[in-house]
């Protein structure tokens, strides 16, 4: 008796309509990746105009400014002017929307101008020559917050209750309290004055006096010489908050069921504290990074002028104090990108590690 034949084969139904280009744009657009750019790129908009417009509406000219100073140096008035307005790149007798045009051009182009002050470079130039400095100190301020902070928040809570915990826990809650610019004021009054032990004087700017910057091991070290004092004074505030934060996160996630369940199967504490713990009590502070930066970065201005740690907070505070709105402006506007930026690449991060927050239907 044969066997049955075997029926022919079917043909493969597809599992959706065939994906074009617009749906895949669609797709684009619609992600959670896609539309915290968006965000990002109208908040650095708005930052803009609104610096565009305080600078346009503030009094005092940029043009006569530099006038006057090239007339005062021998030039004529006209041509002092004529001078002023090549430089600055400012036409002052266009409209106020032909010169917010012309200034979203050299935004995006990277060329607002030239420095008041310093007329032989561009605002770019002049505000690069300090800002790496400012976000140097800053992100290893924030580098040395995360690492300690989570460490001691950690320890914290599998310690609760203990002398430990009670005792980090007033550390944690007195550097949150406290403003940075006292706790540094304050360190370098005990080391310095009291102790002597603190060589402030010679901390003071961003290098010494002869080294040339290069990468090398001797210029790394002296910049990173010069710049200890404002990392620890960064790092103050930052890791009050983050050992507070981690405590409550990880004590929370001590309690979850799959911690107990682990625990049941019997691995080892460490892999518990590290795979299941750790990892999940890190989530809620990985956003809080982005908030310190833009709060560190905003607080330069005080710790540098105290601290004659020549970055971006204190050319800001020249600027204005010389009339230096072109740099006023691109200052703002370099500043805030920074911390923009740095928001998105921490959104971005935890959204590949924690899926969830992505909103439903829609795909990283």
């Amino acid at each position: 008796m044969t066997a049955p034949a075997a029926p022919p084969p079917q043909p493969r139904v597809a599992d959706g309509p065939p994906r074009t280009a617009g749906s895949l744009l669609r797709r684009i657009w619609a992600s959670y990746a896609f539309r915290r750019i968006r965000q990002s790129v109208f908040v650095i908009w708005l930052v803009a105009t609104i610096t565009f417009l305080l600078m346009h509406f503030m009094p005092g000219d940029p043009i006569e400014i530099m006038a006057g100073r090239l007339n005062s140096a021998g030039m004529s008035h006209e041509q002092a002017v004529a001078t002023a307005s090549n430089i600055i790149a400012y036409d002052p007798d266009a409209s106020v929307w032909l010169q917010y045009l012309d200034f979203l051009k050299g935004l995006v182009t990277f060329d607002l101008g030239n420095s008041l002050t310093n007329p032989s470079k561009t605002v770019f130039e002049h505000v690069m020559e300090y800002l790496p400095w400012t976000l140097f100190a800053v992100g290893a301020g924030v580098v040395l917050a995360v690492v300690v902070g989570l460490s001691v928040g950690m320890a914290m809570a599998y310690r609760r209750g203990s002398w430990f915990d009670h005792a980090m826990t007033s550390v944690g809650s007195f550097l949150t309290g406290v403003p940075n610019y006292i706790l540094i004021a304050a360190v370098i009054v005990v080391g310095y004055t009291v102790l002597g032990v603190l060589p402030f004087l010679d901390m003071r700017g961003r290098i010494t006096a002869g080294v040339e910057p290069g990468f090398d091991p001797v210029f790394f070290g002296d910049a990173l010489f010069h710049a200890i004092l404002p990392i620890i004074a960064f790092a103050f505030t930052a890791t009050g908050s983050f050992m507070l934060n981690m405590k409550a996160a990880t004590t929370e996630v001590l309690t979850e069921d799959y911690v107990t369940v682990a625990q049941a199967r019997g691995l080892k504490p460490g892999r518990i504290s590290r795979s299941y713990v750790g990892r999940n009590a890190m989530l809620p502070i990985i956003p809080q990074v982005a908030l310190q930066l833009g709060t560190l970065v905003g607080g330069s201005i005080v710790i540098e002028q105290i601290l004659q740690y020549p970055g971006a907070g204190q050319m800001l505070i020249q600027a204005i104090s010389n009339r230096d709105y072109p740099v006023v402006q691109a200052s703002v506007i370099i500043l805030a990108t920074s911390v923009v930026i740095a928001s998105l690449i921490v959104d971005l991060f935890l959204v590949r590690i924690d899926p969830r927050i992505k909103t439903e239907g829609q795909d990283a």
